[in-house]
Formats: C-alpha cells, sequence, structure tokens
C-alpha cells in the first residue's frame, strides 16, 4: 500500500525510513516484511495481530489505465507508545477507524516543531470529508493529492483553469505547500507565495499503479535532502515516470544514483517548471 511504497521509494533515494504498519499475521504479512526488509527499510515499528488478514488489493490493468479492488481487513490499528526523533513523517491512507491513529500522529508532531508532517490522505480518508481531516490538515507542512480529492477536501467544484484558487483554498487549511496532481496535465504546486506548474514526461504508461506514490516519495525525498521545491517537483514527475513503465508500484522507484540522469532526460524534453 501507500506507506509501503513511500518508504521504499524514499529508501531507494537515499533517505532513512521506517515505517508504522499494522499487519495481520499471515502469508501476506510475511511477505510484506520480508520486503521491507530486503528493501532496508526499519521494521521496528511493524505491528503484527494474531488471527488477523493483511489488506489485500488486485489491479485490473487495461491499455496503461488501472482500477484498483482493495480489501481492508478489519484489524486494530496500532501506534508506538515511544519514536525516535525525526524530522520527517509522512501520513497516509488507513482503513476503518483511521481517525484515532491520525489524532495519535497529530499529537505527536504538535509536540516537536522541528517534524514536517507530509500527508496524502486514502480514498477513505477522500470519502469522510474535512470534517475529520481538519486537525490533520492543520498540521501538516505539506499535501498532495489529485485534482479531483483536492476537489472533495475544499469543497471547490469545477476547478478546471482555476488551479491558483483551488491550490489557495487547499494551503488555507493548513498546509505550508500544496501540490495537486493532474494525470496528463501534470502537477501545479502553492508554497504560499509562488504558484508552480510543471508537466510530465512524454513516456506511455505500461501500468499506472503506484505512480502517485512514486511521485509523493520523489518529492519528499528531495525536500529531506535539502532541494528546493521546484526540484522536488522534478524528482517527483521522473520517479512517476519509471515506474508507470513496469507493472506493480515498487518496481521502477529509482536508486539516488538513477536521479540525474533521468533529469536530464526531462530536461532534454522540455519538461520544466515554472509559475504560472
Amino acid at each position: 500500500g501507500n506507506a509501503a511504497n513511500n518508504s521504499v521509494g524514499t529508501r531507494r533515494l537515499g533517505v532513512n525510513s521506517a515505517i508504522i504498519i499494522t499487519l495481520g499475521d499471515d502469508e501476506i504479512g510475511d511477505q510484506i516484511v520480508e520486503k521491507l526488509i530486503k528493501e532496508g527499510v526499519d521494521t521496528t515499528y511493524v505491528f503484527r495481530q494474531s488471527g488477523s488478514m493483511s489488506n489485500y488489493s488486485t489491479a485490473i490493468t487495461v491499455a496503461g489505465e488501472r482500477t484498483l479492488f482493495t480489501y481492508k481487513s478489519p484489524v486494530e490499528y496500532q501506534f508506538p507508545n515511544e519514536l525516535p526523533k525525526t524530522n520527517w513523517v509522512y501520513l497516509t491512507s488507513i482503513g476503518e477507524g483511521f481517525e484515532g491513529i491520525y489524532q495519535k500522529v497529530v499529537d505527536w508532531v504538535s509536540k516537536d516543531s522541528q517534524i514536517k508532517l507530509a500527508f496524502n490522505p486514502g480514498s477513505r480518508q477522500i470519502r469522510a470529508g474535512f470534517g475529520p481531516l481538519k486537525d490533520v490538515l492543520a498540521s501538516s507542512y505539506i499535501i498532495y493529492i489529485n485534482r479531483q480529492e483536492a476537489e472533495i477536501i475544499t469543497g471547490f467544484k469545477d476547478s478546471q483553469n482555476k488551479e491558483k484558487e483551488l491550490l489557495s483554498t487547499l494551503s488555507s487549511l493548513g498546509p505550508k505547500i500544496s501540490i495537486v496532481t493532474d494525470g496528463n496535465n501534470g502537477s501545479y504546486v502553492f508554497d504560499g507565495v509562488k504558484y508552480l506548474k510543471t508537466g510530465i514526461l512524454p513516456i506511455d504508461a505500461y501500468e499506472r499503479t503506484g505512480a502517485g506514490d512514486s511521485f509523493g516519495s520523489g518529492c519528499i525525498a528531495a525536500l529531506i535532502k535539502g532541494r528546493d521545491i521546484s526540484e522536488a517537483i522534478l524528482w517527483g514527475t521522473v520517479n512517476a515516470a519509471s515506474v508507470i513503465g513496469y507493472t506493480g508500484s515498487q518496481r521502477g522507484l529509482l536508486q539516488e544514483g538513477e536521479i540525474g540522469g533521468w533529469l536530464e532526460r526531462a530536461k532534454s524534453s522540455g519538461v520544466k517548471v515554472e509559475e504560472f
């Protein structure tokens, strides 16, 4: 899922990452843990619940587009009593009962002004609407969601050609940086001062599963490494371009040493970040 994709994506880009997830005590859970360990992700905070099943998704792909059928197991999500000091936290989708865990994350980051919270809500959170997300949004440093999700959370309808207004409305809910992705139209960003837009690489998608997660992990990794928001958007853009060339959400995630070549490829293709 999203958390695993992001932890693996940032780790491949040279960022030390640990993951907080609750898994069932089943074979799927075993496979997830084995994969995370293989990728170098710290699994100290992986919780396993006896008698429960892990979440499971099936993807149907046609001509590069995909539909996901996702099963969220009815587990009791857990959160560590103690966590190490960190500068960044990534919060994403959780199944039924996410509100309690979200509040614990808000309480955690609110105690340390050095923590930057990156938020990427899942479909369950989007359906829940603004109310249950209010405190998380107010505590977020950066949020990235697609256009349709942004319209639902903000209540800003028919945002086509009104990207500045959509971004401003989203940022008014709390995030210092708001990113709205829009498929083949690229992505739009507001950092509190500038409105930025970037396109996509001219690559035919083999399969789009994980495109959003790869964009997010590339962007966050760049920010953690001290790049500015313009370069961070490009990291996200090229990471997503690589992922959609493969089946699955992780196979195409770039390694740190590959980013430079992909950025040159983007430049030669005319992909750039510009104010709008």
